[in-house]
């Protein structure tokens, strides 16, 4: 991608965008002290929800916090969302999207589950996409408890979230055991292969540099093997039949648009339902960075609407495969 000059991003976002910077280089110094600094969060929680962390067993006998949000107020037959934060796999909580989290309960009364994943800094893939697993089929067997309707489960993230969302589509299909609804993946971390849109790409607050380092922490020993597995980086995922109607967005400066708009292509092709949008100008999760904005407003009313026509016509009826 040509180098992003301040006339190429939207002009709400510039003033954001000058203070970002688009010189950020990765290193691990500034991944560990975003980790540090993002357990600030941990425990905060809107007003508008009810919160509670839980910590569920691991496969390996070890502990999984997740956070558990549900309206003021219990509805039944709502939908089940397992939400997953961004941050490049290597940062990041659950806490810190509190904010789009208490919109889906707002509008849908859903109850929401946001797995504290093992991050890439500490272990490197399956780790993650392991813990995702171990949300979900929590959710699966104690959404009801919560008034969640078993045949409508839904999964989504932003960034490394949408990536991780993505694989977990791919894993849940072949394992059979949870049937997934819908999914939504917010300018999704699919691939470690280079796109055009990928490569010298110095957009604010996510770039060619970032991108390219927090690949190589996050697959380890398959950084720049041809054999890195799809439910790694899904954007290298051959087979889309059976996936569920997806939604996603993506601004047209953003290091993700190719493989984003990619990924997409391929599940209209395999016969998915798909709602998605490019908006222009707009970099790397400049809806979480300029809320205010009408550009965001407008971004954050085509997920909502989205979201609301899935709630109201997506439905997939769990199995009994154990």
């Amino acid at each position: 991608m040509p180098q992003i000059t301040i006339d190429m991003i939207h002009p709400e976002l510039r003033k954001k965008a000058r203070s970002a910077g688009t010189s950020q280089a990765f290193s691990l110094a500034k991944i560990k002290l975003l980790k540090l600094s993002c357990r600030l969060l941990r425990g905060y929680h809107s007003k508008k929800m009810r919160y509670k962390q839980e910590y569920i067993v691991r496969p390996d006998g070890t502990k999984l916090r997740i956070c558990v949000y549900t309206p003021l107020e219990k509805k039944e037959n709502v939908p089940g969302l397992l939400w997953i934060h961004g941050g490049g796999y290597a940062f990041g909580i659950p806490e810190q999207d509190d904010i789009i989290v208490s919109r889906f309960i707002g509008e849908s009364g859903a109850v929401v589950v946001s797995p504290d994943y093992t991050l890439s800094i500490d272990k490197p893939w399956p780790a993650a996409l392991e813990d995702c697993y171990t949300a979900l089929l929590w959710l699966r067997r104690n959404g009801g408890a919560y008034g969640m309707r078993p045949d409508q489960i839904f999964i989504g993230g932003n960034s490394a979230g949408g990536g991780l969302a993505a694989a977990l589509s791919l894993y849940a299909r072949d394992k059979g055991y949870v049937k997934i609804a819908f999914q939504m993946l917010l300018y999704p971390m699919l691939d470690d292969r280079p796109t055009p849109s990928s490569t010298d790409n110095n957009a604010p607050v996510w770039n060619s540099a970032l991108n390219d380092g927090a690949w190589r922490l996050y697959l380890g020993n398959y950084y720049s093997s041809a054999d890195v597995p799809i439910y790694a980086a899904p954007g290298r995922a051959a087979d889309y039949t059976g996936l569920p109607p997806a939604c996603s967005f993506v601004g047209s400066i953003d290091p993700f648009l190719d493989e984003t708009v990619a990924y997409m292509e391929n599940l209209k092709k395999s016969g998915a339902a798909v709602h998605f949008k490019i908006f222009d100008g707009c970099f790397h999760a400049y809806d979480q960075m300029c809320r205010k904005t009408d550009i965001v407003k407008q971004t954050l009313a085509f997920l909502m609407e989205t979201y609301m026509h899935a709630v109201n016509h997506y439905f997939a009826p769990q199995g009994s495969k154990t």
